[in-house]
């Protein structure tokens, strides 16, 4: 595969859920080996973050670039947050 097919991929993450597409690919220039990529994380139409993943967390490139770890979306972390209860106890006199 050559860079140029690389960048633009879409990425997945061990669930095959879509994680992004990659932007940026960074080299080692001694040896010429892939150290990072990073990924756009397309958040709505108007919002985009990235995510720095190291190579070693790339478990397949071919027609999908496939992590070997999960990537949690924001959205579903604020909604683990929202549903934590806290357990407060009455002292009794």
């Amino acid at each position: 595969m050559k860079i140029k097919e690389f960048i633009g991929s879409t990425v997945l993450d061990k669930n095959a859920n879509v994680v992004g597409k990659v932007d940026n690919v960074d080299f080692d220039t001694a040896t010429g080996k892939i150290e990072t990529i990073t990924l756009t994380l397309q958040k709505n139409l108007f919002s985009r973050d990235e995510l720095e993943i190291s190579f070693e967390d790339i478990a397949t490139i071919g027609a999908y670039i496939i992590l070997n770890k999960e990537i949690a979306k924001e959205e579903e972390v604020e909604e683990a947050a929202e549903t934590v209860e806290i357990e407060v106890e009455d002292e009794k006199e």
